[in-house]
Parts: structure tokens; C-alpha cells; sequence
């Protein structure tokens, strides 16, 4: 397969599959099974991908475009930097591993696992849209379209308030994303006044609106801005997602915290440096502001939750901030760890995700002081929730410990004391995840809100009652063979990246020099000041 189809084929399989697992509706296990088919054979394709990009080449590459509105100049056009890579790689491994843990997800009444494995396809399809277009235009469908199949998601097949947290969900993203299309109406109509026909592609716009006046760009990035702070989320632009998240069957809300959320952060590094960097630079001290404020806010309330699901939002809106920092402290280092970060908290976040569902199948709760000593009942299960706790509080030898290092070392000779600031949320993150555990799987047994055997609410197990622990082991068992082989992979990733993150480095790297380079915000081997603003630059305000 030549390079140009791969990207073209890796949206239209699982819109195909989409449709084939729909049409098996009436036969369960078989659509199981195609879904579960369809998105490994994504798998596939995606390591063609891999192997067919050459991180020494051209910018984008696996380039495909076609006519698509002519008169606007609309093109359907598809490619793939680094950055874009490896957040499709990311797709590519997380759905095959959310449809194996979804396998025996129990749903709403009347809801069917086809309908529930067929959007998301369609969302894995519409995701590795976004992170291919390079038509702006195409981009902004994208982004609006990939709230559809997660509003139905959220609202047909998630918890008690699903109604609710779908509708917030959709309300925020989708005024995000009217606000940004006041902007990318804008970029066309600067592109006409200074090429005499307006364009959306993203190679030409960068090299035209990047030469804007200041205060025409900030107008820009501020469209584009908003939509990608309410995706991303950043505070105080967050409050759709401990919703979202809670609410969310546990698939969907791995994809929603570990890929869709990465959206934004995406849309920052390829749209608002390169196509606003005056204003990039401008507004990044308040950028910083929110991006540090994200991290202690949301580490403080992670500590404060008492909902397992929303504990794991409130852990994303503190990496969220972490990213922010790399991005807008203006150097490769700070920002290939950002990069990193994201790929490293779609793992780490995923994988806490799944094994906080797999309590919550066991025990029947969401509510952490409803569990206690599970470590004696499932010892596998609590040996894995370690990991992913580890793992998200960026443990020395885990794969985030490599990013987050990275940001904070890229930061610190740019933005010493928003970094200063950050690296308290280190200390806090190592609070709540271990608190969190040890009230779940340490400590005595409450049989209760496993299986209702002992007492009352919050009723502790007697611990020389082996009668008792043996029954409750027989209705609470350990992880099957699926669920540990649905969370194998993620074990390893966390542990090969965290010793050896070089081939996704090697990805990264060049396209977020490129990114500096073209735009002239920093050097890309010191991260150094390279004096962009307006008045380094001569551009006025007005």
C-alpha cells in the first residue's frame, strides 16, 4: 500500500467496520468479534504508517489531497507529521484494548454492545481525522463531527446522570467549536486580502497569517485558543469532564481522557504556534497561569474526590497543565516532553481508567470509602491498579517519568518559577494516587460493598473470619484471563518507555524543531530566546 492510502485507509476501516458491526446487531458475540477484527487490522495500518514515515523527511508526510469544495478552496486533504503519528499510533492501541475490556461491560437496559462497539469505530475514525487533516476547513469538521458519536456514547450508554454529563459535554465542545469557526472563517479572509484568493490549507495559511499584524493574530488564536482550552480541558474550562468521565462507560471514557482530551493540546502545537506565533508568544504568560493553576487545582481536588471516576478526571486536569507548560514555555525540550506526555498519559490514564472499572464491576460502587482490603480478595487486580498508579504519579522507571522530566528540565530555563510551581503537583500527585489505593486495596476487608456479606455500610470484615473471606473470594474473583491480557499491553508500555522512550523520541523530535524553527520561537537544541515578539519584530499592535 503506497504511503498517500494509508492514512486514507486508516478513516475509512473502521467506518466500515462501523457499519458491518451495526448490521450484526442481532447477533452479539459476532459483532464482538468483527469490531474487536476491524480495529486490530487499524492496528495494522497504523504500523505501516509507522514504519513508512521517514523522521528525517519532509514535514508532513503520507500526504493525499483532492478537490473537495473548489470554489473555497477546500481541499480533502490528509498528512501526518511526527506529532500526528504517534497520537494515531496511540488510537490504534487503545481501541483494540477498550474493546477487550468492554467485552463484558454491563450496559443500560435495552442498550446493545453492537450499538456501543459501532460508535466507537466511528469515533476511532473521526479521531484519526482530526490528527490527519491539513486543510484547515477539514480539520474543523473533524473536531465538530468527533462530538457525536461520544455524545451518544455518554448519553445511551453511561451511568446514572448520563443525560446530563452528555449534554454539558456536547454544549462546551460545541461552543468551543463555533467560537473557533469565527476564526477559521477569519484565517480565509486574511488569506484572500493577501493572496487575492482565500485558502484553508495549513502550509500556505502558515506561511501567510504568521506575517499578521499582532492584533490581528490574537483575535485568530483566540478562537482557535478557546476551543482547544475546552477540549483539552484547561481550568477553568474543565468542568464538562469529571462529568463526562464519571458518567462515561469505562471504554469510552479511557478514549475520552486518553485521546479525544489530546485534541486540544494537538490543536495548540499545530495551529496556534505555527499559524499565531506573535501572539503564541503574547499571550503565553497567561496560558502559563492556567496551565500551572490546572495542575495544583486539579491535584488538590483528585484528593478531595470521593468517586473513583472523577478522581481520574481530576488526574487529567493536572497532566493536562503539565502539558500546557512544555507547549507554551517555548523550547523543543519543554515541548517534545509535552508530546511525550500526551502519548505516556493516554497509557498511564487508560490503564487507570480500566482497572478502576474493574473495581467498580467487582464492588458494584463508584465510591472509594466504600471499598477497603481488596488487595486480600483480588491480589492481581491490586498489584495492577499499582502499576497504573505508579505510572500516573510519573514514578522514576515508568513512562510518564520520562515526559514529565523532560517538561520540567525544558521549563525551568525559560519559566523558572512556573515550574517551580508545577513540580508541587508532583508531591501532590504521589498523595492521591497512593491515598486513593490505600483505601481501596488496603487496610480491612468491607465485604460489604463487595457483596453485602458483612453488617452494614462501611463494615469492616473480620479479619480472622476465613470462612467469610473464602466466600466472599467466591463471588469476587480475581482478573480473568481477558482482563489481564487486555491490560498486558499497557504493562508493557509503561514499562519499555520508561526505560527506553528513544523510538518515539526519534518521532517527535524533528517535527517539534520544525515547529520552533518555522516559526522562530526558541532554538530548537537550548530552547533559548530568539527575541520573537512585536517588538523584536517590528510588528505593531494595530
Amino acid at each position: 500500500m503506497s504511503g498517500s492510502m494509508v492514512l486514507l485507509a486508516l478513516l475509512i476501516l473502521p467506518l466500515v467496520g462501523a457499519l458491518v458491526v451495526a448490521f450484526l446487531r442481532g447477533n452479539e458475540r459476532t459483532a464482538k468479534i468483527a469490531a474487536l477484527g476491524f480495529s486490530l487490522g487499524e492496528l495494522v495500518l497504523a504500523v505501516l504508517a509507522w514504519t513508512a514515515f521517514d523522521p528525517s523527511g519532509p514535514r508532513m508526510q503520507l500526504t493525499s489531497s483532492v478537490d473537495w469544495i473548489p470554489a473555497f478552496g477546500v481541499h480533502f486533504s490528509l498528512g501526518v507529521d511526527g506529532i500526528a503519528l504517534v497520537m494515531i499510533a496511540l488510537i490504534a492501541i487503545l481501541v483494540p484494548i477498550v474493546l477487550g475490556a468492554s467485552w463484558e461491560e454491563r450496559l443500560p437496559e435495552g442498550r446493545t454492545k453492537a450499538g456501543y462497539f459501532a460508535l466507537l469505530l466511528v469515533m476511532q475514525s473521526l479521531m484519526v481525522g482530526v490528527f490527519a487533516a491539513t486543510d484547515v476547513l477539514l480539520f474543523y469538521v473533524f473536531f465538530e463531527a468527533v462530538l457525536v458519536p461520544m455524545y451518544f456514547i455518554i448519553g445511551r450508554f453511561g451511568g446514572p446522570r448520563r443525560q446530563y454529563a452528555a449534554v454539558k459535554f456536547f454544549l462546551y465542545s460545541l461552543l468551543g467549536g463555533l467560537i473557533m469557526l469565527a476564526s477559521v472563517i477569519g484565517v480565509y479572509v486574511v488569506s484572500a486580502d493577501e493572496l487575492g484568493q482565500g485558502t484553508f490549507d495549513w502550509a500556505t495559511l502558515q506561511a501567510t497569517i504568521s506575517d499578521a499584524p499582532l492584533s490581528t493574530q490574537i483575535w485568530l488564536f483566540l478562537g482557535f485558543f478557546i476551543a482547544f482550552a475546552i477540549k483539552a480541558p484547561l481550568v477553568p474550562l474543565h468542568t464538562w469532564l469529571p462529568d463526562a468521565g464519571a458518567e462515561a462507560p469505562v471504554g469510552a471514557g479511557v478514549l475520552l481522557v486518553g485521546v479525544l482530551d489530546k485534541i486540544g493540546t494537538f490543536g495548540f502545537l499545530r495551529y496556534c504556534l505555527p499559524l499565531f506565533p506573535l501572539a503564541s508568544v503574547e499571550l503565553a504568560p497567561v496560558i502559563l497561569v492556567l496551565a500551572v493553576a490546572g495542575v495544583l487545582y486539579g491535584s488538590l481536588l483528585a484528593v478531595g474526590q470521593s468517586d473513583m471516576k472523577r478522581f481520574v478526571a481530576y488526574t487529567s486536569v493536572a497532566h493536562f497543565g503539565f502539558i500546557a507548560l512544555g507547549i507554551f514555555a517555548f523550547s523543543s525540550q519543554a515541548q517534545s516532553g509535552a508530546v511525550l506526555y500526551m502519548v505516556n498519559h493516554g497509557i498511564s490514564t487508560g490503564m487507570l481508567f480500566l482497572v478502576v472499572g474493574m473495581v467498580i464491576a467487582r464492588g458494584g460502587s463508584r465510591l472509594i470509602q466504600d471499598y477497603g482490603g481488596m488487595s486480600r480478595v483480588t491480589p492481581v487486580l491490586a498489584g495492577l491498579f499499582l502499576v497504573a498508579g505508579l505510572s500516573s504519579l510519573a514514578l522514576p522507571g515508568t513512562n510518564s517519568f520520562v515526559s514529565e522530566f523532560l517538561v520540567l528540565i525544558g521549563s525551568f530555563p525559560r519559566e523558572p518559577v512556573y515550574t517551580v510551581l508545577a513540580a508541587i503537583g508532583m508531591i501532590l500527585a504521589a498523595l492521591y494516587v497512593l491515598w486513593v489505593y490505600q483505601r481501596i486495596m488496603q487496610g480491612p476487608l468491607r465485604g460489604d460493598a463487595l457483596t453485602g456479606l458483612a453488617g452494614g455500610p462501611g463494615a469492616a470484615v473480620d479479619p480472622t473470619s476465613e470462612s467469610l473471606l473464602t466466600k466472599i473470594k467466591s463471588k469476587v474473583p480475581d482478573l480473568s484471563a481477558r482482563e489481564v491480557g487486555v491490560l498486558a499491553p499497557l504493562v508493557v508500555l509503561i514499562v519499555v518507555l520508561g526505560f527506553y522512550p528513544a523510538p518515539v523520541l526519534e518521532v517527535i523530535t524533528p517535527s517539534v524543531e520544525a515547529t520552533m524553527t518555522e516559526v522562530g520561537l526558541s532554538d530548537p537544541v537550548t530552547g533559548t530566546d530568539s527575541g520573537v515578539g512585536p517588538e523584536a519584530t517590528g510588528q505593531e499592535g494595530d
